[in-house]
């Protein structure tokens, strides 16, 4: 009885199918069909770079060397978002951790993005004496930290010295500081974390404003899909000129001065 199914089906074909066997020819798409395929392609595209990646540029050497001045980045905006219930567990959120780098909108000046590594999360215990990091007792192991042999009492044993006038902090931060040091510790409030740059000695960070809350997180540096060798300056010009010149510059040195090796590693 099967068998005789089986023939009938294989007898079975399209309307439109030659008896020779060949096999009929596929329509070409449509104008209208292309610019369809087209927009929705876009539209993903658009829907990606706003909702789940946004591209970032870094101007100072405050994470050097695991980020350097001219490094352009995908940031992952999803994993620090608030936990949506319509996502369920399609998008994959996460907790910050001790030791990631964020980005995140300055608290000492709103509207200015920044780029740290968290050393410490909420209820942490912090302090640095002679320039190491000590969290809940225990001295942290840093091997992604550069330092240039300077010593600064305020930014080298912090929070237990009096800021030098050279690199104050700011005047909040200076007001408020002192409600969260205990037993000559600085005590991570909720919803808070402690960062500072990879590059110590020369960074602007919480030791002089304070900490980030939770709700400036944009998200997690991915990986450099480019880096180009650029001067700090080139970054603190307004000038029209200037900006021209230095697409130029760019544009004519595009091959010798991109840092190849850079590209598409990923940021830890």
């Amino acid at each position: 009885m099967r068998d005789t199914l089986a023939k009938k089906e294989n007898k079975v074909k399209p309307a439109n199918e030659k008896t020779t066997g060949e096999k009929p020819q596929k329509q070409r798409e449509t104008m209208m069909e292309f610019i369809g395929s087209m927009a929705a392609v876009l539209i993903s595209f658009l829907f990606i770079f706003t909702f789940v990646m946004q591209n970032f540029e870094i101007p100072s050497a405050s994470m050097e060397n695991t980020l350097l001045i001219g490094d352009h980045l995908f940031v992952d905006r999803v994993s620090l978002a608030p936990q949506a219930s319509w996502v369920g567990p399609l998008l994959p959120y996460g907790k910050i951790k001790r030791g990631d780098i964020i980005v995140f909108i300055s608290p000492a000046q709103p509207g200015m993005y920044l780029v740290k590594r968290v050393r410490g999360i909420p209820g942490d215990r912090l302090h640095l004496q002679d320039g190491k990091l000590y969290v809940n007792g225990q001295l942290q192991d840093e091997p992604f930290v550069v330092r240039d042999g300077a010593y600064d009492p305020y930014r080298d044993d912090f929070p237990s010295q009096q800021p030098e006038e050279m690199t104050p902090p700011t005047a909040e931060w200076r007001l408020t500081v002192g409600q969260h040091v205990h037993n000559g510790e600085l005590v991570v409030p909720p919803d808070s974390y402690f960062a500072m740059g990879d590059n110590r000695d020369n960074s602007y960070d919480s030791r002089y404003w304070g900490f980030v809350p939770k709700d400036n997180l944009i998200g997690r540096p991915m990986f450099i899909y480019w880096s180009f060798e650029t001067s700090e300056n080139q970054y603190q010009e307004t000038n029209v000129g200037d900006r021209l010149s230095n697409i130029v510059h760019t544009a004519i040195h595009f091959f010798d001065k991109t840092r190849w090796r850079r590209t598409l590693n990923m940021v830890h």
